[in-house]
């Protein structure tokens, strides 16, 4: 498994978290004020610096008014479709001479 903190799976959580919060139009600050805590915390949540579990996450969704069984569904198939689709790979590095097309000293 992949390192879930950094992956393009959490990337897709974070963003939806925030932006559900965004379509209430709603400030850091306020989601905190309906949660209880500061504004900093939802921003460390929203930026991946903390993470949620699955209580907080649930209070999270119902205090932005919606259903937190939609919520994992619209997660879920989120993520199924990012599961399906391959990023292309990233090329190879080459040596530093390869790079500009230059060949080595005592090469022909």
């Amino acid at each position: 498994m992949s390192k879930s903190l950094y992956s393009r799976h959490n990337e897709a959580f974070l963003k939806k978290l925030k932006g559900l919060r965004e379509s209430r139009q709603l400030r850091q600050s306020d989601l905190g004020d309906l949660l209880g805590r500061s504004q900093g915390w939802v921003s460390y949540v929203e930026s991946g610096a903390t993470t949620l579990n699955v209580i907080e996450l649930r209070e999270w969704i119902e205090a932005l008014d919606y259903s937190f069984m939609e919520f994992l569904q619209d997660l879920d198939d989120e993520l199924r479709w990012l599961s399906s689709v391959r990023l292309p790979k990233r090329p190879r590095k080459r040596a530093a001479g390869a790079a500009n097309g230059r060949r080595a000293s005592g090469e022909k």
